[in-house]
C-alpha cells in the first residue's frame, strides 16, 4: 500500500461472500506460490496481516495469514476471548501441528533429504536450495530432540508464540505477533576437513518477531465507536424514539378523548366552536376596515421648454380669465335698470 513493496496483489474485499474476506486472490499474477507443487502447501488463500474474515460472520474458528519470507501461509486458530483497549476481541494463536508432522497437510513441505521433526519445516526452495528450516523461536512446541541437541534454549510461551487479537465483527487485528526462527540444517561431511567431526543436528541461527503491539489513536477511536459505543447507543435512541412517540399518541388520543366524549353536550361543543370562528372572521374583518393608506407624493422633472410652456399658457389663461371677467362687468351694467 506505501509502495515498499514490489508485489502487486489482488484482494477479496467480500462483495460475494466474507468467507475471503482480506485473502488474496492472485499475487504477481498468480493464483499459487509456485515454491511448492502441490496443494494445500502452493495456496494464496491468506491474509496479509491487514484484515481477516470477521468470525461473528463466519462462524470459522481457522484464518490464514501470509509470510512472504516463509512462502507460505501459516494457520491461526481461535482460542478464546480476549480485550484490548477497551475492545472486544477473538484470540488467535498459530496452530500446534503448523509445522511438520503429524500434520499431512504439511507433506508437501518436506524434502526427501531431510529428516522430519514435529515442529520444523523445510523451506529451502525459498532460500535458493539451503538447508534452511523454520520453527517457533527456541523450538516451543517442536520435537524434544532438537531441544537436548542444543544449549542456552528455554521455550515460553508468552514470548515464543505467535498470536493475534482479532476483532470478530471488523475482522480488524487490534495486536499481533509473528515469531519465527531460522535454522540450519548441520551434517557431517566426511570429505571437507572443516567439518569432518561435526554432528548431525539442526542449528539455530536467530528468531525473530514482526507485527504491531498497538493501533494509532484514531484508528483505534473509530474502531472503538463502531463495536463499542454505536451498539450500545443504537438501542438507547431506538427505544427512546419509540417511548417518544408513543408517549405523543397517548396524549393526543387523550386530548381528544376529553373534548369529544367527556362533553356534556357535542352539539353544544361543535356550536361553541363555530362562533368562535365566526368571531375570529369578524375582527378579522373590523380589523381590516380600519387600515391605514400611505399615499407618496410624485415629482416630474421638467426641463427649460416645458417650464417656458407651462409659463405662456399661464399668461394665455390669465388673459381669457381677465376678458371674461370684462366682457360679464359690461353685460351687467346694461342690464342694470336706467
Amino acid at each position: 500500500r506505501n509502495g515498499t513493496l514490489t508485489e502487486y496483489a489482488t484482494m477479496h474485499t467480500g462483495h460475494t461472500g466474507m468467507e475471503k474476506f482480506g485473502y488474496f486472490d492472485k499475487l504477481n499474477g498468480l493464483d499459487h506460490m509456485p515454491q511448492w507443487e502441490k496443494e494445500p502447501c502452493s495456496s494464496i488463500e491468506a491474509s496479509e496481516g491487514s484484515f481477516f474474515p470477521p468470525r461473528e460472520v463466519t462462524n470459522s474458528d481457522v484464518v490464514y495469514i501470509y509470510d512472504k519470507d516463509l512462502c507460505r501461509s501459516l494457520p491461526l486458530v481461535y482460542r478464546h476471548p480476549v480485550e484490548k483497549d477497551g475492545i472486544g476481541a477473538d484470540l488467535y494463536t498459530l496452530a500446534e501441528d503448523a509445522y511438520g508432522p503429524p500434520n499431512e497437510n504439511n507433506s508437501c513441505y518436506d524434502h526427501p533429504d531431510y529428516k522430519k521433526y514435529q515442529g520444523l519445516q523445510n523451506i529451502s526452495p525459498c532460500q535458493y536450495g539451503a538447508p534452511v528450516y523454520i520453527s517457533n523461536p527456541h523450538f516451543f512446541q517442536s520435537d524434544p530432540q532438537l531441544l537436548d541437541a542444543v544449549e542456552g534454549l528455554k521455550p515460553e510461551k508468552d514470548i515464543h508464540q505467535t498470536f493475534f487479537k482479532i476483532q470478530p465483527k471488523l475482522g480488524v487485528p487490534l495486536e499481533g505477533q509473528v515469531r519465527v526462527q531460522l535454522n540450519l540444517l548441520v551434517e557431517e561431511s566426511s570429505n571437507v576437513m572443516a567439518t569432518k567431526h561435526f554432528r548431525n543436528f539442526v542449528f539455530p541461527i536467530m528468531w525473530l518477531e514482526e507485527g504491531v503491539s498497538e493501533l494509532t489513536p484514531p484508528i483505534r477511536r473509530w474502531i472503538y465507536l463502531a463495536t463499542v459505543f454505536a451498539p450500545t447507543a443504537l438501542p438507547i435512541v431506538s427505544y427512546g424514539a419509540i417511548l417518544t412517540g408513543t408517549f405523543a399518541l397517548i396524549y393526543v388520543f387523550v386530548r381528544a378523548y376529553k373534548n369529544f366524549v367527556f362533553t356534556s353536550d357535542p352539539a353544544t361543543e361543535f356550536l361553541e366552536m363555530g362562533r368562535r370562528s365566526i368571531r375570529r372572521g369578524s375582527s378579522m374583518i373590523i380589523n381590516g376596515q380600519h387600515r391605514i393608506l400611505i399615499q407618496r407624493d410624485s415629482y416630474i422633472l421638467l426641463n427649460n421648454n416645458n417650464v417656458n410652456g407651462l409659463h405662456n399658457n399661464n399668461l394665455h389663461n390669465q388673459e381669457q380669465h381677465h376678458h371674461r371677467n370684462k366682457d360679464q362687468s359690461l353685460l351687467s351694467e346694461d342690464d342694470s335698470p336706467a
